[in-house]
């Protein structure tokens, strides 16, 4: 007798299942919690087998007849439909598994571990308010030109030209990883060239005329500030790297007698360890400067305390004491004018990219580690200096670059 809806609600649960059965190998279990399951039992290749069609009431009697009939078509065309569900399952997983959110997740696992945490996070934040919502679900081998240029248009038609251009890098890098690990055939984002407004490019101001280089040693050198301020101005020039490597720095990062600054790679942009060899000028800055603060970790602590290094905004505001507005120089400027002389003198390209810690873009450079160039660097790092005090002193400096070619 066929089953209702009035006999399914009414049944009582026991100590053990009870079997309620409609037709064609459909029934309801009623387990003795009061679940109730909807069951089909079947044969396949002289084997019977049951197969689970859903729970009552979220699957209504009308439902589960529709589900039995399904199965039995399926059985009509020599298809087990228990071994057809797990095929699906399997495609379903596989395909979760190879959107563009799981690759995407997974790419950044494996390479956020050499980079420094604000670096990462940038990222992280990038794709997942930018890409995700849109296309995280996607298959990243279906995802086409098209779709990626939709995506990047949202995040340019709210005027975030550069965050736009950045989150395009970040998906070709998370394409070009699904190719090398056999998830997807190419990277969409390459026919996406000149698809977006061009970028403004930012620049650090920066102070590169030699005379007014000169001036604004002077000036260092008259700081009427705190000492500690004065000594990171002074090395800022002489050293050119990060404002925030600088500020950071530790004690037990030097060797004085080596002349040398080992900053460690996890405080690096791109994780890797960085040598800083230092002009006789830059260790005689560090030398006065100790007596005051090598007691503590920080070679410039914070005005208020000895456990944080000076605030990150310390160098800027030196500077504008000093007479400079944010649009004339900025701590990270002396990185831009080291770079615009040392290239302009003819020192080696790669050494000054390494010295400058710049991320190498192909493979021949990215194969280069910290200590690459240093010997030419120690050199460069001193005839710097030497060519910084020439400009101080107001002379017409010839570097002794020039002077060898």
């Amino acid at each position: 007798m066929a089953l209702t809806d009035k006999t399914i609600r009414a049944v009582k649960h026991g100590h053990k299942p009870v079997r309620l059965f409609d037709s064609g190998g459909l029934y309801l279990e009623v387990a003795p919690n009061g679940g109730k399951w909807w069951r089909l039992k079947y044969r396949f290749t002289g084997k019977e087998k049951r197969l689970s069609l859903g729970v009552y009431p979220h699957i209504s009697l009308k439902q589960a007849r529709d589900r039995r009939d399904d199965a039995k078509k399926l059985l009509a065309n020599g298809v087990d439909p228990s071994e057809q569900r797990k095929a699906t399952k399997a495609a379903v997983t596989e395909r979760a598994a190879n959107s563009f959110e799981a690759v995407a997740r997974e790419w950044f696992a494996s390479f956020s571990k050499k980079w420094v945490k604000g670096h990462s996070d940038k990222i992280l934040r990038r794709l997942e308010h930018n890409v995700y919502p849109h296309i995280g679900g996607r298959p990243i081998a279906e995802i086409t030109s098209k779709e990626m240029l939709s995506v990047l248009r949202k995040v340019e038609d709210r005027g975030a030209i550069e965050t736009a251009h950045r989150t395009k890098q970040n998906c070709s890098q998370v394409f070009r990883y699904a190719v090398a690990t056999g998830r997807a055939d190419r990277d969409p984002t390459v026919e996406l060239r000149g698809a977006l407004a061009p970028a403004k490019e930012r620049h650090h101001p920066s102070i590169t005329e030699p005379k007014a280089i000169g001036a604004l040693l002077r000036a260092i050198d008259g700081y009427e500030g705190s000492m500690v301020t004065q000594c990171a101005l002074k090395l800022a020039p002489l050293t050119f790297v990060r404002p925030g490597e600088l500020r950071r720095a530790e004690w037990s990062e030097f060797n004085l007698d080596k002349a040398e600054w080992r900053i460690p790679a996890a405080r690096m942009k791109m994780r890797e360890q960085h040598i800083v060899p230092l002009s006789k000028q830059a260790v005689a800055a560090l030398a006065a400067l100790h007596p005051l603060t090598g007691s503590g970790s920080y070679v410039f602590p914070g005005a208020r305390t000895n456990g944080r290094p000076m605030s990150e905004n310390t160098v800027n505001a030196a500077l504008r004491r000093l007479g400079y507005s944010k649009d004339q120089m900025t701590g990270h400027g002396f990185r831009s004018m080291a770079s615009t002389h040392l290239n302009e003198q003819g020192w080696h390209r790669d050494a000054i990219e390494r010295q400058l810690a710049h991320a190498e873009r192909d493979d021949v450079r990215a194969a280069y580690n910290f200590a690459e160039h240093l010997p030419e660097r120690r050199k460069m790092m001193q005839a710097w200096a030497d060519y910084l005090d020439g400009l101080r002193a107001g002379a017409v400096v010839t570097s002794i670059k020039k002077a060898a070619a």
